[in-house]
């Protein structure tokens, strides 16, 4: 039996709904962007992330329903990601769906949004578990054995920013437009990766943690050295930098990711998250899983950045396991894959950060 499920996505700053079906189709996807509701605060602002989910959500599912020619009747369920994220706009997105959930009586799934990173080699590619993911993105750095839909195991990830919050604040302090990741890839392009030596942080220690702190404040001082010696800032000197900075951050993926291979030998290597949309680093990686034998996987674009496709494909995955929240749902701020593992990034009352 096919099944079609509802994906709402709002956990950070793209308000988003899919419909998706058990063989892989995605029949919708939409996906609002806010950058212009944040361009001039240099990133994020929570609050004003949650007010423009409530005002969009609904929108973007009726939309995701009118471009799949289907209505609510012809659905087996819905799938929502419950976080980690922005508190405000998962919540936002968690009560639509109870909404629509009670109204209709269509079974409900809570998703870990980095699940539905993780298992988009599930819905592109039918990847056969297990395999090894790496999750890049803006808020999240980490290796993971994907051994089912719920089962993951994490050999390593960051000890303080994400590559994708690095490229952020890199796009910032060199006074360009964010997201920065996109931005620096651009200026990137042009640029001599050679021309600033910049760290490698945790390449002299073992094991498959990373760090991307140091190399930022390492940025930010080449950048002040520069404005020092030469008085500003020019066009190329941001190139290089940005060049520079990328350069530095494969070097340390890629170094990073032959140890994980090493610890988890797997057929399939698979990467996902914003950060996979790079191009440079993409093809860093692809030659890493060549050099072990393994076959490489990066979803399309789309679907590296947020979006609720893969959240819908989450949600079917784990709904075919077995599983079906109720009214209960929780929006959660932090929610680690493994929950087995020590937290990386600390913990307090609201549980572990990663």
């Amino acid at each position: 039996m096919t099944l079609i499920f509802l994906g709402i996505e709002s956990s950070c700053d793209d308000t988003a709904a899919a419909v998706v079906t058990s063989e892989r189709r995605i029949l919708s996807s939409v996906v609002a962007g806010q950058s212009a509701l944040h361009e001039d605060f240099g990133g994020v602002v929570p609050e004003i992330a949650a007010r423009a989910h409530t005002e969009k959500l609904d929108h973007a599912v009726q939309q995701a329903l009118d471009e799949a020619g289907l209505s609510l009747a012809d659905l087996d369920g819905i799938a929502v990601t419950a976080g980690p994220g922005l508190i405000g706009g998962v919540l936002a997105g968690v009560m639509l769906a109870k909404g629509l959930a009670a109204g209709t009586g269509l079974p409900l799934i809570g998703v870990n949004h980095l699940a539905g990173h993780a298992l988009t080699p599930r819905l592109t590619d039918n990847a056969p578990f297990p395999y090894l993911m790496l999750l890049v993105s803006g808020g999240h750095c980490q290796f993971l054995k994907v051994a089912g839909p719920e089962e993951f195991t994490r050999l390593g990830g960051t000890i303080d920013d994400a590559p994708g919050e690095a490229f952020d604040k890199l796009a910032k302090l060199l006074g360009l437009p964010q997201p920065g990741g996109p931005s620096v890839e651009a200026d990137a392009a042009r640029g001599d990766p050679a021309r600033f030596a910049l760290p490698r942080p945790l390449l002299d220690r073992p094991g498959c943690d990373l760090s991307f702190s140091g190399l930022k404040t390492a940025a930010l001082r080449a950048r002040d050295d520069l404005v020092r010696d030469q008085g500003g800032l020019f066009a190329q000197d941001r190139a290089d930098l940005c060049a520079s900075f990328q350069a530095a951050v494969a070097e340390v993926l890629v170094e990073k990711t032959r140890r994980a291979l090493a610890l988890c030998p797997a057929p399939v290597l698979a990467v996902a998250g914003g950060v996979a949309a790079n191009r440079a680093i993409r093809a860093a990686l692809e030659a890493v899983a060549d050099a072990a034998g393994a076959r490489f996987l990066a979803p399309p674009m789309a679907l590296c950045t947020d979006n609720a496709a893969i959240i819908a494909w989450a949600g079917i995955e784990a709904y075919q396991a077995g599983r079906c929240d109720d009214m209960s749902l929780a929006a959660r701020p932090r929610w680690p894959l493994d929950t087995r593992a020590a937290p990386m990034l600390g913990a307090g009352k609201r549980g572990a950060k990663a």
